[in-house]
């Protein structure tokens, strides 16, 4: 029972629990640091995304506009009355159409076409999706990354109100321990955190 009792005196001596408050101060401002660049780039990706998406939209409503144009040049072409307004309707065709009428002339809107039309604001919603996904990524970090901090503050805490309190105190010891216990999960809650993606 004696040596017990040592063995809890060593453990919250000062020497013990100044290391435990400089460890555990260290991680709070890795993590609080690390934390506070991962909200950074979570803020940055949602700001590119929202920027992706609008442009995507008005890309979208672009290749709308165009492919009633496109129809429009078209039916003009077959209610043309004479061969120069044929052939202005003709010059007039978007690119997309007519390389749908050189190579299928008897079936011209087809899926094709409107891959080709849509493909600027496919491409930019595909780039939001993704900048969103990093966005959620980095969130995720910096969520695991304020918990690392909060638990490591709290042993920091501990360990501070053990320090002031009287060599041999039960008190003193509880506390002692409640850091290292605190100081062990920050470390297995750090471990854990997601790497910052690629």
């Amino acid at each position: 029972m004696e040596a017990l009792k040592n063995l809890l005196n060593r453990l919250s001596s000062e020497l013990i629990l100044g290391a435990l408050v400089a460890v555990l101060s260290i991680l709070a401002a890795v993590s609080g640091y690390q934390g506070g660049m991962a909200d950074s780039k979570q803020t940055e990706h949602n700001v590119l995304g929202q920027k992706d998406l609008t442009n995507a939209n008005s890309e979208y409503l672009t290749a709308n506009q165009m492919i009633v144009y496109d129809y429009q040049l078209f039916d003009g072409y077959y209610t043309a009355t004479t061969p120069e307004l044929e052939e202005y309707y003709q010059s007039q065709y978007s690119e997309p159409l007519q390389a749908a009428i050189a190579a299928n002339p008897d079936d011209i809107f087809t899926e094709a076409y409107y891959d080709e039309m849509y493909a600027v604001a496919n491409e930019q919603f595909a780039s939001a999706d993704a900048q969103f996904e990093l966005a959620g990524k980095y969130n995720e970090r910096g969520d695991a990354l304020q918990l690392v901090l909060m638990i490591s503050a709290l042993a920091v805490a501990f360990a501070a109100w053990a320090s002031l309190l009287e060599a041999g105190s039960s008190v003193r010891v509880v506390f002692a321990i409640l850091s290292m216990v605190g100081l062990v999960y920050t470390i297995v809650l750090y471990v854990q955190v997601p790497g910052a993606p690629a």
